[in-house]
């Protein structure tokens, strides 16, 4: 029954894993069908330049319409993202994000102070902007108090509107990879063209200089500022841009910008990057910021949730730790006595919360479930069904290991120090589980006598002298001699203590380590060896005439 209780618990795991995103979903499109009151106000209102059908006469409140609704009265909020950009900080940014949307916000200001991250966390952030963008109708304002280097500076270039401090700086956003040589360096031109392109429609959907954007990640290009004399339209153009130019005779150069004038990767403090258009707006504060944004009052600021810090405490180190520390000994202690059930009930807890702060981090998926379900299988084969081969056990220990880092793990493969490092502390952490786990094992086995619950696990001490190496077994009026040369099949001894399946078996006098074929038998059963290969013996239960177990 226990069995089928941990097989369950486990099935019921596995489902909360797969029906948490479904659930998710659904609330986010019931509650996109069902906005508030406030939000149909608001989408009736002519945002877009579309006239209402009382645009000329007064509105709900009594006040003239103009034809444009006002920025106070689209629902904005505040998210404030002050951390490095990896998985488990993106997985919750998104999380805040989409909260938003669902109470109805169509204004979002990201305050942004961060020195960038993971690449491919960072174009997952982007894509979630330009959808709501596109599909919700969300503004997105960045917000840079300190900083937005690296990948931060992308992010913000995916907001429709940069707000910068005057001694804030973005830029920065180089792309470094590791060589074969496992040093770190700056990425190729192959590696970094497409991230280049990637950056300067960024820039374009938004109205900014692409070429200064693009330097922000190809610090080889120098970029001018050109004079159309026709027109007087003035634009930034790489040394690329300028050469492949058909008429350059149209345009007038001017002085190289000294952010991007090679060998450098673009940043700019807020003053300066207003001046190039990279920014639009310079607010030194948060005070100032309802007032450049047109919002009468503070911001309102989306915490994060009760699950947001609990997702934080579950994927810390210590608490990591300690979950795998406890669900491996409980396992253990499952595998060791299946008829307690507690074991097992723990171990499902442990790894179950595991799996699931890691499911809701951005860190784990279905593979790394499956992985580490396999590995438990065959460590159970390995006990349990062709116990002292060995090649199942291995495998499993190796598949459960494997599971637990990769689904701890921020990247994949490392590109960076900041991602070798990264990696190093998920592996460290695990085999600091593992070597906490052998010593839990240890400590257990010293006072497992004076544990009610486990004492069932210990086997009676054998004192040295009543285990001599040569024993005598009385069959009829015959008397044996029974060693470990002479000990074979059809030899019938009396357990001493429980087989689990392993324990110890008495021959007469003598005390062997025995192993059953699988199933578990009791203390003082007589059974008989079926198998004998060097100092391995292969026992099961005697069978009686009328078919009892003797």
């Amino acid at each position: 029954h226990s069995r089928m209780a941990v097989v369950a618990g486990w099935a019921c795991v596995l489902i909360g894993l797969g029906l948490d995103p479904v659930l998710r979903m659904s609330r986010a499109d019931g509650t996109a069908a069902k906005p508030d009151a406030a939000a149909v106000a608001n989408d009736e209102a002519p945002l877009e330049g579309k006239d209402g059908p009382d645009a000329d006469g007064p509105d709900a409140d009594g006040t003239e319409a103009d034809g444009n609704k006002t920025a106070s009265a689209v629902k904005t909020v505040m998210i404030r993202f002050h951390q490095q950009i990896d998985p488990l900080s993106g997985a919750l940014l998104r999380r805040r994000y989409e909260t938003a949307v669902r109470e109805g916000a169509k204004r979002i200001v990201l305050d942004i102070d961060s020195p960038g991250g993971y690449l491919s966390t960072t174009l997952d952030l982007v894509r979630m902007i330009e959808e709501a963008r596109d599909g919700e109708g969300i503004e997105t304002i960045a917000y840079i108090g300190r900083e937005a280097i690296s990948g931060a500076a992308i992010l913000a270039l995916a907001a429709d509107r940069i707000l910068i401090a005057s001694r804030g700086r973005i830029g920065d956003a180089g792309m470094i990879v590791m060589g074969e040589d496992s040093a770190f360096r700056y990425a190729p031109e192959k590696a970094r063209s497409l991230l280049a392109q990637q950056i300067r429609d960024l820039a374009s959907r938004h109205g900014r200089p692409e070429a200064l954007a693009e330097t922000m990640v190809d610090k080889d290009r120098v970029v001018t500022k050109c004079l159309r004399k026709s027109d007087g339209e003035v634009r930034y153009m790489t040394d690329r841009e300028w050469a492949a130019l058909e008429s350059p005779d149209a345009w007038d150069t001017g002085a190289v910008i000294r952010e991007a004038s090679g060998g450098m990767f673009f940043t700019a403090n807020g003053q300066r990057a207003v001046e190039l258009g990279m920014a639009d707006l310079v607010v030194d504060d948060l005070e100032a910021l309802p007032a450049a944004i047109g919002v009468e009052g503070p911001v309102p600021l989306i915490l994060p949730s009760g699950v947001d810090t609990l997702i934080l405490i579950l994927n810390s180190a210590p608490v990591t730790w300690l979950l795998l520390v406890i669900g491996l000994i409980a396992l253990v202690i499952e595998l060791g006595a299946p008829g307690v059930g507690l074991g097992g009930l723990i171990s499902i807890l442990c790894f179950g919360l595991f799996f699931w702060s890691r499911f809701l981090g951005g860190t784990s998926g279905w593979f790394e479930v499956i992985l580490f379900l396999i590995g438990l299988v065959f460590i159970g084969l390995e006990l349990v069904v062709i116990p002292g081969t060995g090649v199942a056990g291995i495998a499993g220990v190796g598949m459960a290991f494997a599971a637990l880092v990769l689904a701890s793990r921020r990247v994949m493969m490392p590109e960076s120090a900041r991602d070798l490092t990264s990696l190093m502390s998920d592996v460290g952490v695990v085999i600091a589980a593992l070597v906490g786990f052998v010593l839990g094992m240890m400590l257990l086995g010293k006072y497992l006598g004076e544990l009610p619950l486990l004492s069932r696990l210990a086997l009676a001490p054998t004192a040295a002298d009543s285990v001599p190496s040569v024993a005598t077994l009385t069959a009829g009026e015959r008397a044996i001699a029974v060693d470990r040369e002479t000990l074979a099949a059809g030899t019938v001894g009396v357990t001493l203590g429980p087989l689990r399946p392993s324990g110890k078996l008495r021959v007469g006098d003598a005390i062997f380590e025995v192993v059953t074929e699988g199933d578990f038998v009791g203390d003082g059963v007589e059974v008989t060896i079926v198998a004998a290969k060097g100092n391995r013996y292969v026992v099961r239960p005697v069978r009686r005439q009328d078919g009892v177990i003797g």
